[in-house]
């Protein structure tokens, strides 16, 4: 197992639904664990042998969010 930590900063989480939108999206993927999410941003430690961070920014992106680079 080979971990990696991460922040990835997010456009256009504006209120707590949107916080916790993506923290469950985060959280059901595998290899994943949440450290924090707060508006415009989450911290997530991954198993890099499960996921990667495209895949990550994936997710989040598929709930109508923007990841910035």
């Amino acid at each position: 197992m080979s971990t990696q930590k991460e922040t990835i900063h997010i456009d256009g989480m504006s209120c707590g639904h949107c916080v916790s939108t993506v923290k469950n999206a985060l959280e059901a993927t595998a290899g994943v664990d949440v450290e924090h999410v707060e508006i415009g941003k989450a911290q997530v430690q991954f198993d890099t042998t499960q996921v990667s961070a495209a895949q990550l920014a994936s997710v989040v992106e598929d709930l109508g969010f923007e990841v910035k680079a």
